[in-house]
């Protein structure tokens, strides 16, 4: 497993992760999301995104390291996309496990 995390900063967290959540849902059935915490089940790995008032943190566990970057890719370009706005960050840290 590959843990790859990263706090994007922005005020508008909770709305892309709620965003992100509803566009996700129909495909993901078991997604849960509230407007803190969104737990996603992503084919590789699950996801976890959680909001605060200045930022959105992001947890990938990943099957292997190969597999974390592409979701890492997955996930940031979906939330560019809501966050058209803004210029978002994605500064990934990964681990091995």
């Amino acid at each position: 497993m590959t843990r790859s995390t990263t706090t994007v900063a922005t005020p508008n967290g909770s709305k892309y992760l709620t965003q992100l959540s509803k566009h996700w849902s129909h495909r993901f059935p078991d997604l849960t999301y509230t407007a803190e915490r969104a737990d996603i089940p992503l084919p590789g790995g699950p996801c976890i995104l959680m909001a605060d008032a200045k930022a959105l943190h992001i947890v990938i566990d990943g099957s292997d390291a190969q597999t974390a970057e592409r979701l890492e890719g997955v996930v940031a370009e979906h939330l560019r996309r809501f966050a058209f706005r803004e210029d978002l960050t994605f500064d990934w840290v990964r681990e091995a496990g």
